[in-house]
């Protein structure tokens, strides 16, 4: 802490190698020769921004001899330009974000990610008058209500408003967002359409039985108790912020709709990692000494690592807020707080590692819902997932790291082949096998199939 706070005057002169030796006392190999030093990296105000927070505050980018500055930005399309256009050397990021620019939809540029910053870390609130709604359909133990809470005690309520004309508006933070999937697979799993997207119209409303827009993270709750949504989909800690201001009930987890799957990344351009090859190392291994040590001791470090993200330059919120969702717990409905243990995972299941089949489900949703408009062949979400993807990059960082005493080998997974074990264990039971992407969009309910398109308000083909 003390070393993070100097000026980068007095940290030259103490050297990098002295630093390391104060904060780590490890053995170290040769520090890498960087190429840029002097670094800018975005973020949103989302407890997941963690793992960036915790490099630059512990002195790990300084270990690597890195001088970051950490800039929290508006939103998540200001933060990608941001990254395309060079203000920002690196951000973290959706999920999706790096793959959907490389693909294309949106603003097109060739992005990649060496290091996936945590698995889970998001839920859907609803509304006060909706969920008191939703509730007669809600099965009952010990006068609390049994979860998973489906879609399916939902799909009522949305009739009861649809017979009566009106619009039933959700929330989600940005089309490309692993929260615009989360809501969607669970709608969809409980027999709610959500809407599809087509190549002329992009509001993802087009045949939807409910409304999805998009609001800013830190902006939902607001925007839930204007009543200009009735629920959302968001990260910490915007739905335990609802939960504190009694405006709103998060009703299911993403550990619960579609567990241990990527939900944030460090994101940047693939010509910058060309050029400064060494200097996407060193972040990537800062990266990942902070997710090993938010991860440490069974968690030991959590409520150090509230305490410096409820700062104002960071998340900004409270630290009661933080911890009710980042130390183990997860409140739902006022004084219902129950044991989540993996809610926010930095480090344990090898969450760091950038997975090939996270990026294939990720590609598998927007086929789904039309952001990729027409079919594509399996081996085309392999060869994007490997454009995009770069566990490479990871086990280099992950070998220099074990051989500087700072990791232990047992901590990565040196044998993958990128892919994580095919399973059912999501809410709708589909089983998902990313080797075999059409096969699992077809056994679908609701989505497109394989050869089917959406022109104007139809769907095509099939």
């Amino acid at each position: 802490m003390i070393f993070a706070k100097l000026s980068k005057g007095v940290r030259a002169v103490l050297g990098a190698a002295v630093l390391s030796a104060l904060v780590v006392p490890a053995a170290r190999a040769e520090m890498l020769a960087v190429e840029k030093d002097e670094l800018k990296f975005g973020f949103i105000k989302l407890t997941d921004m963690v793992p960036l927070a915790i490099a630059k505050e512990l002195g790990f980018f300084e270990d690597e001899g890195l001088y970051v500055t950490l800039e929290p930005q508006a939103n998540w399309k200001v933060l990608l330009d941001r990254v395309i256009t060079g203000e920002l050397d690196g951000a973290h990021m959706l999920s999706g974000q790096p793959i959907a620019a490389t693909i294309g939809f949106g603003t097109e540029a060739h992005m990649i990610t060496p290091f996936s910053m945590d698995l889970n870390g998001n839920a859907i609130t609803m509304s006060n008058e909706i969920w008191e709604r939703m509730k007669p359909h809600v099965p009952v133990e010990g006068g609390k209500a049994v979860h998973p809470i489906k879609a399916d005690y939902l799909k009522p309520v949305i009739d009861s408003y649809k017979a009566e004309g009106k619009p039933f508006n959700l929330g989600v933070v940005f089309p490309v967002s692993t929260h615009n999937y989360e809501m969607r697979y669970w709608l969809a799993a409980g027999g709610v359409h959500p809407g599809f997207y087509s190549q002329t119209d992009i509001s993802g409303q087009i045949q939807g039985d409910v409304l999805i827009s998009v609001t800013p993270p830190p902006q939902m709750p607001a925007t839930l108790e204007s009543g200009t949504i009735l629920g959302y989909c968001v990260g910490e800690p915007w739905n335990q912020q609802a939960v504190f201001k009694g405006i709103g009930v998060p009703i299911i987890t993403d550990f619960e709709i579609w567990p241990s799957r990527s939900e944030k990344v460090f994101g940047l351009r693939a010509d910058f990692a060309e050029q400064y090859p060494n200097t996407t190392l060193a972040i990537t291994k800062a990266l990942i000494r902070a997710a090993i040590w938010l991860d440490e001791n069974n968690n030991a470090n959590r409520a150090e690592a509230v305490r410096i993200i409820s700062q104002p330059e960071y998340v900004g919120a409270d630290e009661e807020v933080i911890a009710n969702s980042m130390t183990g717990t997860f409140e739902y409905e006022k004084g219902d707080k129950r044991e989540v243990p993996d809610f926010n995972v930095f480090f344990r299941y090898f969450a760091t590692y950038p997975y090939y089949s996270d990026a294939v489900w990720y590609l598998t949703q927007m086929r789904r819902w039309g952001q990729i408009g027409e079919h594509k062949p399996d081996d085309w979400y392999q060869e994007i997932a490997r454009k995009v993807y770069k566990p490479e990059i990871y086990l280099e960082a992950a070998r220099l790291l074990v051989e500087e005493g700072k990791a232990g080998k047992d901590d990565f997974p040196w044998d993958t082949d990128g892919y994580r074990a095919p399973h059912a264990n999501n809410i709708d039971g589909v089983h998902f096998d990313a080797r075999q992407p059409n096969a699992f969009i077809d056994s679908l309910s609701i989505g497109l199939k394989s050869n089917q398109k959406v022109e104007g308000a139809e769907v095509v083909g099939g």
